[in-house]
């Protein structure tokens, strides 16, 4: 199976060297695509850079301005799906998602999940230097989002997941509104209304060491408010 990874980045010169070193090197050959949002600081002319070295695994997508998260990871969605990839991988570039759990995300995908979430909470997943308010409003907008949606998963504004193409090929990009973190909960509710197999694998998430965090306050709302529209919504399949 063809997998890709996909990163959206924005100032992220400080982890993306890293971070394609890191993935490309892994077992099970993971092929990866930036999608940079014109990163003031350069990120793209790292990518660009490594191109040269990996010109058939590393691909690049560059955007005019910040257009938030959901978007970027729907354009490479869709560059992913034209491209032929068979499995792809949403993931974090500042290592908060440790790349060597991608195998572990790819194992159900090969056999009976749609989408595999790397998930903060359940069962043997662990959450490592966040302060405890910042882990109680993450836990709390999860279990809201259930109570709210009645969706079974326990860590619903997870950021890293692995999808199979036609779980993706059943979704309709266009009807996806939320921009911000608020994507991850629409992403994984039109999945599960959609009668899509998810499953939840543990992982230990690790807050950054080095660049800043994305998260606003505007974000936060865009979730809050975009999670009770949510519940009223008809979802349908492409």
């Amino acid at each position: 199976m063809r997998k890709l990874v996909i990163i959206p980045t924005y100032n992220e010169r400080e982890n993306i060297e890293s971070m394609i070193c890191t993935v490309l090197a892994l077992h099970g050959s993971y092929d990866l695509l930036i999608v940079d949002d014109s990163s003031p600081d350069g990120t793209a002319e790292v990518v660009k850079a490594y191109r040269q070295q990996y010109p058939d695994r590393l691909h690049l997508i560059e955007r005019s301005g910040k257009q938030g998260l959901g978007t970027a990871y729907l354009a490479g969605f869709r560059w992913g799906l034209q491209a032929g990839y068979d499995l792809l991988f949403e993931m974090d570039c500042d290592f908060s998602h440790n790349p060597e759990d991608l195998e572990r995300l790819a194992a159900p995908l090969t056999s009976d999940a749609d989408v595999a979430i790397g998930s903060r909470y359940v069962k043997g997943g662990h959450v490592v230097n966040w302060p405890l308010s910042r882990l109680l409003i993450s836990w709390c907008g999860s279990l809201y989002v259930r109570l709210v949606t009645w969706m079974p998963v326990h860590d619903t504004t997870a950021g890293f997941v692995g999808y199979r193409r036609q779980a993706l090929e059943r979704i309709d990009f266009d009807a996806i509104r939320m921009k911000g973190y608020g994507f991850q909960v629409e992403m994984k509710y039109t999945a599960w209304q959609l009668g899509l197999r998810l499953c939840e694998i543990p992982i230990t998430f690790t807050e950054r060491r080095v660049g800043a965090s994305k998260m606003s306050g505007g974000i936060f709302s865009e979730a809050l408010w975009g999670v009770l529209k949510l519940r009223f919504r008809k979802i349908r399949s492409l």
